[in-house]
């Protein structure tokens, strides 16, 4: 690709959703601009997913190509005009009249997504398990946490290279072999089902590897079991807690049908969020979101948030970091052999750091250098100097001794206080 088709391509993935509202920061961001490498805003620092940028479409093809070449083929569709593999969301409208006085309204809910049953009532029965501010109706608090999770756990820049800033052919190579790696090993999407459904769904799988015999045995089992015992016999993977047999299950493929979850208990194990439309990834006895399953197996840049496919990177503040990325979070001046501070765990250049973050000292007002000491009481500052931590009223130097701090200024005795006060 040659530098003008470089540049054009960069421009137009910068205009993606570009002005949209901050959702953390309201009217102190002007609007989001992207970063020329680093994934957030250049106005409020904030990341894309605190942003009102994905539309459901470009949602919508993120999943659909996560999907690609995998046997959850039958979640997507591919677009007729540019072939691009679109994820199918189960969108699920729920009508209820409601009586008024005079006549009979009808309440409608949509679900931007809801679990691909055919039962509608399990289907229901499942979002009301899930806590009321994560239910994804449309226009809620709980549809915004589903786009901002869909944003965080499966981010586009960990499975397609073209989202990815600047790699190289053997980056790209690499990175290619280890999608299609954790798409064979480790990624599934939850199914909903009752818990004896899964179970007799488990003795089948197990009939078809070990013969008749062995089902006839695993059903009389289940039949000589009281009401009351096969009630209690089913427990959540995760909380321990019992399961009721009329409730609804989730359960992972990967994880095999002897292994059930309450549906608000389906999490990822890094960061206990639901996992975002039951997308889960599976690895040595725990579910992972897609961002906790690929921390677990690369390093991630704390500059730019992609997967690190470089031998050589480095290692500042327990992160890590492409060698081209270790940079001021102000300025983007790379720090390798200079002074840094770390501020927000961002590493922030010594100038950018006197210029945009550093305390003000009382004494003289000027910024304090990172390098020297200095007194700090509560939210007050002062150059650790015998002509700046000085008392309000007789300006005695206070360092080494005894003080009466009231709001920003110091005393160094009760006379002195009193003076000044009345």
């Amino acid at each position: 690709m040659d530098l003008e088709s470089r540049v054009k391509k960069m421009g137009l993935g910068h205009e993606q959703g570009f002005g949209a509202p901050c959702l953390k920061c309201k009217d102190k961001c002007e609007g989001f601009e992207l970063h020329f490498w680093r994934k957030i805003c250049r106005n409020c620092k904030c990341g894309q997913e605190e942003h009102d940028v994905l539309t459901s479409n470009e949602e919508d093809r993120k999943v659909g190509k996560l999907f690609e070449d995998t046997k959850y083929t039958t979640l997507i569709a591919k677009l007729k005009s540019d072939g691009i593999p679109m994820y199918k969301r189960n969108v699920m409208i729920l009508t209820n009249p409601v009586p008024a006085r005079k006549n009979i309204s009808i309440n409608t809910v949509t679900y931007e997504w809801a679990p691909p049953v055919q039962n509608q009532t399990l289907a229901r029965q499942y979002m009301q398990m899930l806590p009321k501010e994560k239910q994804p109706v449309a226009g809620s608090e709980g549809a915004q946490y589903r786009k901002k999770q869909l944003a965080k756990q499966l981010p586009a820049h960990d499975q397609d290279p073209s989202k990815c800033h600047e790699l190289s052919p053997n980056e790209v190579k690499q990175m290619e072999q280890f999608v299609k790696k954790y798409k064979n090993e480790a990624l599934g999407v939850g199914d909903v089902k009752l818990p004896g459904e899964a179970e007799t769904r488990a003795a089948n799988k197990n009939n078809v590897s070990n013969g008749d015999r062995s089902t006839s045995a695993a059903v009389g089992v289940m039949e000589d079991k009281s009401p009351d015992q096969k009630a209690s016999q089913y427990s959540c993977y995760r909380c321990k807690l019992n399961m009721k047999e009329g409730d609804p299950a989730v359960y992972a493929e990967r994880a095999g049908y002897d292994k059930l979850w309450h549906p608000a208990c389906f999490v990822c194990c890094i960061c206990s969020e639901l996992l975002v439309d039951m997308i889960y990834f599976w690895k040595n006895g725990n579910l992972y979101c897609g961002r906790h399953y690929c921390d677990s197996e690369k390093p991630r840049c704390a500059g730019c948030d992609e997967l690190i496919f470089s031998n050589e990177y480095t290692q500042a503040e327990g992160q890590n970091w492409h060698l081209k990325h270790f940079c001021c979070f102000d300025c983007d001046c790379v720090l390798a052999g200079e002074i840094y501070v770390m501020v927000n765990d961002k590493p922030v250049c010594k100038p950018c750091y006197v210029k945009n973050h550093a305390a003000i000292c009382q004494g003289c007002h000027n910024a304090i250098d990172p390098e020297v000491q200095r007194v700090t009481y509560n939210n007050f500052n002062w150059h650790a100097t015998q002509e700046c931590f000085l008392c309000s009223c007789c300006s005695k130097c206070l360092i080494g001794q005894k003080f009466m701090p009231v709001e920003g200024m110091v005393f160094c005795s009760v006379e002195c206080k009193k003076k000044m006060m009345s």
